[in-house]
């Protein structure tokens, strides 16, 4: 398929990476010499996207009332060839609601609204429920940038939330399509199975939600400094 602009990018700062801290902190030397705090906007491992002394893009927001002005989006990677990877995780959602409205996702058709955060299983909100004059359709999103080689993995640590989700969804059927989609937040990989080595019970619980009848779509996309583009599903493996 041809890509499909869903995000644009404000305009970018280019620096290099000096440290990552307390989780969510970041020093960024810009190309300026500055050497800036930014907010770090993902609490995982960010295995394979966190190279100290490599090129990362950051935002700056005009807001006088945020504690830190700059925000990491994107880091560079060299797994396969120099690519640009989305580590914002505040950022998947907005991009598929937006896809959504454009409806480029075909596998999810038909609906006619979209509503974000709806309260289903114990506790949780569902990201995305498309409603129909057919069954609704459950849509749980989930960021994914552990790649090894052409193949993206997800998780890239121990998720009990994840896991969860996994449960809550299955438990939606028959009554409702339940569906788990993967944001795979750079380009360079065509392939997506579960990250089994990092979190085994996520593994067969991503299996046994499939047997079951839950939806995986692994949507790839593609990652520039000035936007972000839909290029298609990667192969599932499982």
């Amino acid at each position: 398929m041809l890509p499909t602009q869903v995000h644009t990018f404000p305009p970018l700062l280019e620096g290099t990476l000096i440290r990552r801290y307390k989780r969510f902190m970041a020093d960024i030397e810009l190309a300026s010499g500055e050497i800036v705090t930014a907010h770090c906007p993902n609490t995982g491992s960010m295995s394979g996207v966190c190279h100290v002394g490599g090129r990362v893009m950051v935002s700056k927001s005009d807001n006088p009332k945020r504690k830190l002005a700059y925000t990491w989006e994107l880091s560079e990677v060299h797994d396969n060839e120099p690519i640009w990877v989305g580590v914002n995780t505040a950022l998947p959602n907005r991009v598929i609601q937006t896809a959504l409205h454009q409806r480029v996702f075909e596998q999810l058709e038909p609906y006619d609204t979209i509503k974000r955060e709806v309260p289903y299983g114990t506790k949780s909100r569902i990201d995305f429920l498309l409603t129909t004059d057919e069954r609704p359709i459950y849509v749980e999103v989930k960021n994914s940038t552990w790649a090894q080689k052409r193949l993206c993995l997800f998780p890239d640590s121990v998720t009990t939330r994840g896991q969860k989700h996994l449960r809550e969804l299955t438990a939606l059927l028959p009554d409702a399509r339940a569906v788990m989609l993967y944001f795979i937040n750079r380009g360079d990989c065509h392939q997506f199975a579960p990250g089994d080595s990092a979190d085994p019970e996520y593994g067969q619980l991503l299996r046994a939600a499939i047997a079951a009848g839950v939806e995986v779509l692994p949507c790839r996309f593609e990652i520039s400094p000035t936007g972000i583009n839909y290029i298609g599903l990667a192969e599932l493996l499982v």
